[in-house]
């Protein structure tokens, strides 16, 4: 989430199946779950000491059933969008952003902003940290090119961009972008020569370029809707879609919006704007690019105010040529956060951060429907991604 939240669980690598995550089939999804920061009754954030947070490798060979099979006692955060984690394309290498932390602040605590990026192995049998790596202030969301070769983290508390460099399993920092005021996250291109970046304050998705290894600002800043805060583009890269959080980053009862950016026109433009409920975090696209998938918050951390909800909610956007239509509202958990398809496009997990479980969705064709089912996680799930088929 965008102010300053919440808390994290588990001590050591423990594999739960008695195998690494190496030794499964795939695809393997990544977990980071947040202990530092809940709500209580009246809506109130509360702060909790660091130190058990942790992040699950899981196993989706049966997507209904899915299979923890790996646990490292890294540190995540809900504070960002629920993108501070990717896997590789060639499924060997995850990336865990780091944001922020929590400090004693006289008898009280405080959240202060970190700067580390964790590298986990994932052919390990277990799965193991391999490196940490230091980047700009607050790294937030992050994206890693279709080649597998390069990886942008948004540094959200110095409003730079890192360029991180991947080879083998070695990842280094070989650039910074700066791009001014805040901004919460980025995302390539399919193809790999551009990226865009939401400045959330500031109102504006800006485009990048990438040259090889070079990553310049066009300095080129699109306006959307209020806080865009998350973003994804179809597989043709002609379309993305922001997620825009509205009031600074927080419920506030009122409706907001998903801006739609035509990426096909020169230069592109925003070309609509789709309504959707209070809060809009989590966002993904299928892997087809004909549905996308919003999740709202929808107040459902704020008891005690006028517009709780207990749930949260996901909108199915349909996609076509361009074209964004909202076609349905599914009741998920509370305070919903991560989105991720899986590879194939038939289901759909949204992480539901305070019910410290994920809504397992069914895809049949373009309809969606909840399988009824939850899957557990030791923690609050702040994020999460997908690795490959």
């Amino acid at each position: 989430m965008k102010s300053q939240s919440i808390r994290a669980a588990t001590t050591g690598v423990a594999l739960l199946a008695g195998l690494g995550a190496g030794a499964q089939a795939a695809p393997l999804m990544i977990v980071g779950n947040d202990e530092k920061v809940v709500w209580d009754d009246h809506g109130n954030g509360v702060l909790r000491p660091t130190g058990k947070d942790n992040v699950v490798i899981v196993d989706l060979a049966n997507p209904e059933d899915p299979r923890i099979v790996a646990n490292l006692p890294l540190e995540n955060s809900v504070v960002g969008p629920p993108t501070n984690v990717a896997i590789t394309p060639n499924g060997a290498l995850a990336l865990v952003a780091d944001a922020v932390t929590v400090v004693p602040d006289g008898n009280a605590l405080k959240q202060i902003p970190t700067d580390k990026l964790f590298v986990i192995d994932l052919k390990s049998d277990p799965p193991k940290q391999l490196d940490t790596v230091t980047l700009g202030k607050q790294p937030s969301g992050l994206s890693i090119n279709a080649a597998g070769t390069l990886a942008l983290v948004a540094n959200r508390a110095d409003g730079t961009i890192s360029v991180l460099k991947i080879d083998g399993n070695t990842v280094k920092p070989i650039g910074t972008v700066p791009v001014g005021g805040s901004v919460s996250g980025a995302e390539f291109t399919p193809d790999g020569k551009h990226a865009l970046a939401t400045k959330s304050p500031a109102n504006a998705l800006s485009v990048l370029d990438v040259n090889g290894e070079t990553v310049t600002y066009s300095k080129l800043d699109l306006p959307t809707y209020q806080f865009p805060y998350n973003v994804v583009v179809t597989p043709d890269g002609k379309t993305a879609l922001t997620a825009d959080n509205g009031f600074g980053g927080n419920a506030d009862g009122n409706i907001d919006e998903v801006s739609v950016i035509s990426l096909d026109h020169q230069p592109p433009y925003v070309s609509d704007r789709i309504t959707v409920p209070d809060a809009p975090e989590g966002l993904a696209m299928s892997p087809k690019g004909d549905l996308a998938i919003v999740a709202s918050v929808l107040g459902s951390n704020k008891k005690g105010s006028w517009f709780y909800h207990p749930n949260g909610v996901v909108v199915v956007l349909h996609v076509d040529q361009g074209k964004v239509t909202p076609v349905k509202q599914i009741e998920v958990g509370s305070v919903p956060e991560a989105v991720v398809f899986t590879p194939d496009g038939k289901y759909i997990y949204i992480g539901n951060y305070l019910d410290q479980d994920f809504s397992i969705l069914q895809v049949n064709g373009t309809d969606v429907t909840d399988t009824g089912k939850r899957f557990k996680v030791p923690g609050h799930p702040a994020s999460a991604r997908m690795g490959p088929g």
